[in-house]
């Protein structure tokens, strides 16, 4: 999938404005549906490019019990574990889209880290 070059500027862009202005955020990656990464911004040693490759799968699996539930569109999927969360957001951008995946520590308020990752995501989806 080829993605725009302009895109990817912004996707690193806003990658990087979620972890700095989110507290408790970790690590937030910015990948293709098929699971490739596409930019990255981190506190910790992760390997973005397995995390993208996660994120996409969530995404899939997040669009098909929404669709099966007749929810409409899923717009983000919530992993809630005893040392954090994680925030994965499909985004659509014309014809190209995208996966937000963002990971917060214990300390993050679950709530500030959406509404950032959702302002993320319509950065993203802008013309």
């Amino acid at each position: 999938m080829k993605i725009p070059h302009a895109l990817e500027l912004r996707a690193a862009a806003e990658a990087r404005g979620v972890l700095d202005e989110t507290s408790g955020v970790v690590s937030v990656v910015v990948a293709t549906p098929d699971g490739f990464e596409i930019a990255h911004a981190s506190l910790r040693d992760f390997d973005p490019s397995r995390i993208a490759a996660m994120a996409s799968s969530m995404a899939a699996i997040g669009a098909v019990a929404s669709q099966e539930a007749r929810l409409g569109r899923c717009t983000c999927i919530t992993v809630a574990t005893d040392k954090g969360f994680a925030l994965v957001s499909p985004v659509r951008n014309g014809g190209t889209e995208l996966v937000v995946n963002v990971i917060a520590n214990a300390d993050a308020v679950l709530a500030q880290a959406m509404y950032r990752t959702a302002a993320c995501v319509r950065a993203l989806e802008a013309p």
